[in-house]
């Protein structure tokens, strides 16, 4: 751990890290959606009441677009999670991309101090780094279950070891 003023940072993970592995869990990610058929990326389940894969996705794009605000901007209040966003595949993969470029564009800007910092979310409190390692640990938690499937929809999904 290196310490940056009152906060300690962890001497391992680059911001660059950070920002080169989140994505290449992201492009994994997309690869996953795009893998389902249209007819079932918001409508298979093979366990109901588990959610679709597409519900999933969009869950991830959230709690991701939700962690990059708070690292960008420091503001960490509740998000309004009641929106039912679209149920297309179109739609789902222009947002992953909109977002994946506002990654790319803004996470660099966030000082290496702020990932450091306890920041009280409205789950509890965390260090802003804990707060995007859980963003990426969420990510990869459902993106598994699009494997299981995938697979019980017949279709290979893509390997998980090429981000």
């Amino acid at each position: 751990m290196t310490q940056i003023g009152a906060t300690l940072t962890p001497s391992l993970m680059t911001p660059e890290y950070l920002l080169a592995h989140w994505q290449g869990h992201r492009r994994l990610t997309r690869r996953i959606i795009e893998a389902f058929p249209e007819d079932q990326l918001f409508s298979f389940t093979a366990a109901p009441p588990m959610r679709s894969f597409g519900e999933l996705a969009w869950e991830m794009h959230g709690v991701a677009a939700y962690t990059l605000g708070g690292l960008v901007t420091d503001d960490w209040h509740e998000p309004d999670w009641s929106a039912r966003p679209p149920q297309e595949k179109a739609a789902l993969l222009g947002a992953w991309d909109e977002l994946t470029a506002r990654m790319d564009a803004e996470l660099p800007a966030v000082p290496p101090a702020r990932y450091g910092e306890d920041k009280a979310l409205f789950w509890g409190t965390m260090s802003a780094l804990d707060t995007a390692l859980y963003a990426v640990d969420n990510e990869i938690h459902h993106r598994g279950q699009g494997y299981v499937y995938l697979r019980a929809l017949g279709i290979e999904p893509p390997p998980f070891y090429e981000r």
